[in-house]
């Protein structure tokens, strides 16, 4: 994904910013809890056409939080 053009997308809810997951082909927004998905190299900002992440997803992971205790 282009980093320029990552830059520039904000959630189309909050305008908060996207976190990019390249494994997922997916740009997600851990305020509302969605995931956009990329299809073909293009975001969908659609809010209907986003995934509702899980709640282990919307935690912010951090060097200090393990994987499951």
């Amino acid at each position: 994904m282009d980093k320029e053009l990552l830059a520039m997308l904000v959630c189309p809810l909050c305008n908060g910013k996207l976190k990019y997951d390249r494994e997922a082909q997916e740009l997600r927004c851990h305020y509302d809890g969605l995931a956009y998905p990329i299809q073909e190299g293009i975001p969908v900002m659609l809010p209907e056409e986003a995934r509702v992440m899980d709640a282990d997803e919307k935690l912010p992971t951090s060097p200090g939080r393990s994987g499951g205790a």
